[in-house]
This record gives C-alpha cells, structure tokens and sequence, in this order.
C-alpha cells in the first residue's frame, strides 16, 4: 500500500483555480521533489496533505500510523526556550520513558512490589535501545551541520531572526524522524555549506518526503522522483529533476496536441448544432450536444506570465557607492569586527557567509532600518537607495496588490499599477486577490514591482530569489545585470549570483 493517496482533488480560490480532479500516489522511499511555476499551489498542496486546508473536493488517505513531520516556518514557538531546550523537546517520549523509570523505583522503595521492578527494568532495556543516551551528541552533530552551534544553543526563541528561527524549527523536525517529511523551501535560509549538510542528511534519510524548492540544483540532488503541478493536474515522474523534465517536455507536446485537437472538434460540433438546432437535423444537433456534455473536456494550458523585471536608475556622479568606516553591527554586542567597506559606484558586490553571521544585518544598516553599534557610513551626495527585504510581511495582508502599490505610490495612475505587475509577471486576476491568498512567490513579485516603480542608484537585495520560479530568477539576473547602479546582493545560491557580480565579500573571513 501507498504512503498516500489523493484522488479527485479539486481546490480553487476565488477565480483561480489550483488543481480539478487531481491524483497523486506517493510510495514508501519515495524522495519527491514538488514543482510548479508560482501560485500554481505547491504550499496549498502541502497543506491539504496535512490536513491545514480542507480541498475543495477529493480524497486525501494516509497510511495508518504514519507519523509525518511538516515544516512550518511561521509556526508559534515558546519565547522563553532556549534553542538547547527547544531541540530537546524531539526527545519528549524518551525523557517520559526515564521519568516513568524513576517513578517505578520511587514507588517501588515505598513497596517493595517486584513487579514494579520488573515492569523498570523492562523499560531501562527499551530505553537502553534507544538514542536516549546519546541524545546531547545528536542534537550536537546536527546543530552544526545546520550552522545552529554559531548562533548560541543557549540563545532564547524570541531572540532569534526569522532565518534563524526557521532553522531550529527544521532542525527539531529532523531530530524527531518521522516516516513523512513535509518540507516547504527548507534552503530559504540555509547558505552553501548547510545545503550541502541537508543534501547529504536527505539522500541518507530511510523514510519519504515531498519537497518544495525553486532551487533546482538542490532538487536534482535530493530527488528520485518528480511531482509537477500544470494545467491543473499533478503529474508524477521517476528521476531527479533533469530526468523527469525531459519527460515532461515530451508529455506538454503531446497534452498540447490533445487540447487543441479537442477544441477544434467542440468548435465543430459547437458549429453544427447552432446551425441545425431547428429543423430537418434538430434531432441529431440534440444528439451532438448531449455528446459534448459528456465530454471530459481538458484544462486550458493557459497562458504563464513571464516577469520582466528592470530597475530605473537615477544618475549620479561618483566613483564610490558606498563607504564605511570601522563599522560595527548588531543588537546589542558586535556580531563581527569593525567592517571597512569601500564601493566602488556601479559595482555589483555578493555578500556570503553562514545564516546569523550577520549579512541581513549589515544590509539593514546600511539602508538605517537598524542603527550601527559604532563607526561610519558615507554615501556620496544624491544617493537615491532601493532596497529588498527577504521577508514577507505585510502591515495590512488584506489590501491587494493594486491598492497596496497606490498607498505607496499615491500619484501612480491605476493603468501604470496594472503595468508594472504585468511587467512582475503578476496575472491580472491576481492584482485584486488581497496579499495574503497570493503565494510566496507572488508576493514577492508583488515587492520587485514596487522596486522597478522606484529610480535609485544603489541597490540592496537580501535573499531576493527564496520564493520565485526558475522563469522569474532568470528575469531578475538579467535586471540585476542591466542595472546600472551599484548593486549588495546577499544569496545563498551562488549559481544565482556568481555571473553577475564582481566580487564576493566572504563574511566568514571577518569572524
């Protein structure tokens, strides 16, 4: 039997509809890899199989007993934890069962039952079995492997970033192995070195999971089989992402040609029965209708918008973009030693390094959302500064995108708003959803738009690739590369930034 079944799934919202009459079988050992252009329901798909959105119609059947593990970077965690304690909360049944132990003894002393001491040291041999005593080296190995260790084991929850917090909440779920892992972007907030950890904990991994992650490279190293979301359907293919998209090519033909071949017949039909509706051939015309009644018609391919992204640039006359001296950032104490930038203008700079080393932070001193702890920032005269925030908050999520561009653009004309989200690749029965029904991937063009409606001449950009597709990556390297201004970029996909930049700050040398 299958680890999971989904038969007849149908889920729409508003007027877009995600899947009609969708099937899926997901078998033990399988290492799925979900993809899809975005908003055609990779995250709603992963959370009907956890039972978070209820499908509009259809069937979804888990094997009995199968514990499933579900990656919720926004989940609420406990402020007053320490990410030690959090972690070791995967272990709760364990230290239940030493608990029990010692209550056994306890009564036992009281009693003198042996019974009681049998019934403990049946249960010391279980725990014996177990990982129980190697629960510190565990929770050790993988805190490293995931870059844990470097933000502090004794840092409490609510001290964290959202990167960082989105990492210990993957780092519990992988502690608690369960037979289903459900992972939505888990690379978002990984760098290199951490991906790598992952892709070799995931290729080890004994039971199943099902994967969303716009980093194809990641996918083709993890994957053994494919689940792609198109035309409504989800279709299912062997091998990594190389293999499966050779065959799906092949399949888009042929599903093409059976579409087109379709409507040229209903169009036919169609045609005779307005013609002989009356008359002679009334009977037949209501024969042919009853026939295209029946018909189970194929989902229109649809059109998919592809971004074109281009950032206006405001001229200035400088030879340096940006300068800094023996500056320092952080909260409360420095996170690295006194930085000493020098920019040249028109310069496209990569800032790398492992997640909470402070890359994120820096961008947000320069742009002064977070002030520096010590030195200076120097801009030269007219600097104009356009800047990309990684995370996807939105202080109203019920406006749309439309009404959202003309409270920040009040002297933009309805038509330029329609424009320029055409321009992010954003459909246009998209643009009166309100924020919070769009997916990551629309929201974040939703926010490339209100930076192509911005002239500046230095751009920061942090993490700006971690929810868009592989059409709409292509089109930002390409605006990247346009751009005429000076351009921080912070990326954990190297292959993303590496053509496009001139040199690549490496903050794990200022440690």
């Amino acid at each position: 039997m299958s680890l999971l079944e989904i038969e007849g799934l149908t889920q729409g919202f508003g007027e877009k509809v995600l899947y009609e009459n969708a099937s899926l079988r997901v078998n033990k050992g399988d290492h799925m890899g979900l993809t899809g252009q975005n908003g055609v329901g990779k995250s709603t798909l992963i959370k009907i199989m956890t039972g978070e959105i209820l499908p509009d119609e259809g069937k979804i059947t888990w094997q009995n007993n199968s514990k499933v593990g579900y990656l919720d970077q926004y989940m609420e965690v406990t402020g007053n934890l320490t990410i030690k304690d959090f972690l070791q909360q995967a272990f709760q049944p364990l230290y239940k069962l030493e608990r029990q132990i010692m209550e056994l003894y306890e009564t036992y002393g009281e009693l003198g039952d042996e019974k009681l001491l049998e019934r403990a040291g049946n249960l010391q041999m279980k725990l014996d079995e177990s990982p129980f005593y190697r629960i510190e080296s565990i929770i050790k190995d993988l805190a490293n492997g995931l870059g844990i260790q470097a933000i502090g084991m004794d840092r409490f929850l609510n001290e964290l970033s959202g990167g960082q917090r989105s990492k210990v909440i993957l780092a519990k779920l992988l502690l608690e192995e369960p037979d289903v892992l459900l992972l939505d972007e888990p690379t978002n907030y990984l760098d290199d070195t951490h991906i790598q950890w992952l892709t070799g904990y995931l290729n080890q991994f004994k039971g199943s999971f099902i994967l969303v992650s716009h980093d194809y490279n990641f996918l083709n190293h993890v994957s053994n089989c494919i689940c792609d979301i198109e035309f409504g359907k989800l279709t299912k293919y062997a091998g990594n992402i190389d293999k499966s998209f050779l065959q799906k090519e092949k399949n888009k033909e042929s599903y093409l040609k059976q579409y087109h071949a379709q409507q040229a017949k209903i169009e036919k039909s169609e045609a005779y029965i307005r013609k002989y509706k009356e008359g002679n051939r009334a009977t037949m015309a209501k024969s042919r209708q009853k026939q295209l009644n029946r018909l189970e018609r194929l989902t229109p391919p649809g059109s998919i918008m592809k971004p074109k992204f281009s950032f206006p640039y405001e001229p200035i006359v400088s030879t340096l973009g940006v300068v800094t001296n023996k500056l320092e950032i952080g909260y409360k104490k420095p996170l690295l030693a006194p930085i000493n930038l020098s920019i040249h203008s028109g310069e496209k700079i990569a800032i790398k390094g492992f997640n909470g080393i402070g890359k994120s932070t820096l961008i947000k001193t320069l742009v002064d959302i977070i002030q520096p702890l010590n030195g200076e920032i120097q801009y030269p005269a007219n600097t104009k500064i356009n800047y990309f925030s990684q995370d996807l908050t939105w202080e109203n999520s019920y406006l749309t995108p439309l009404t959202y561009l003309n409270n920040q653009f009040p002297k933009s004309t309805i038509k330029e708003r329609r424009t320029y989200l055409a321009k992010s690749g954003l459909p246009e029965k998209l643009v009166t959803q309100p924020l919070r029904l769009l997916s990551g991937g629309e929201q974040t063009k939703v926010k490339l738009c209100e930076l192509m409606m911005i002239s500046s001449n230095i751009l920061f950009l942090d993490e700006p690739t971690n929810h868009i597709d592989v059409v709409a990556k292509e089109s930002l390297k390409q605006a990247i590369w346009d751009y005429q201004g000076t351009v921080l970029i912070v990326s954990h996909e190297e292959e993303f930034y590496s053509e496009i930049v001139d040199r690549i700050i490496n903050f794990e040398e200022m440690v």
